[in-house]
């Protein structure tokens, strides 16, 4: 009888973190969903890069974020986007952090999500010199 209560209360333990354990993991599911959409944004690329100063001279990308009115220099890369000159975007990127970066590694880390827009055109009003 002993025996029988004691593989009755394993049995129940067993049920009893099974639950906890799924409810754990659709928590974390749930969270993770969210913050994928908390870590997307919208950037408007300009149709050409820009002269700028990161560790070294080099080009930048020229972007403006959704709603802002003014560009300003993009010095990270944006992995899955093909950049080609003359034509300006519309982009959705989802951005991340970067776990322990080197000491000239950017601490975001930038994916393209979707290509919303590409049009043929120049755009206007753009910074210039390096920054």
């Amino acid at each position: 009888m002993t025996n029988r209560l004691s593989m009755y209360k394993l049995s129940n333990y067993k049920k009893n973190m099974m639950k906890s354990l799924l409810i754990g993991l659709s928590i974390n599911f749930l969270l993770g969903a969210c913050q994928t959409t908390k870590n997307t944004e919208r950037l408007v690329i300009a149709s050409e890069r820009a002269d700028c100063t990161g560790v070294m001279p080099m080009k930048c990308l020229v972007v403006k974020k959704e709603g802002e009115k003014d560009w300003e220099f993009f010095y990270n890369n944006i992995e899955g986007f093909n950049y080609e000159p003359g034509y300006e975007y519309v982009i959705e990127v989802r951005k991340d952090a970067v776990a322990m970066p080197t000491a000239d590694q950017s601490s975001l880390h930038y994916r393209l999500v979707k290509e919303i827009s590409k049009k043929q055109k120049q755009s206007e009003n753009l910074p210039s010199g390096r920054r």
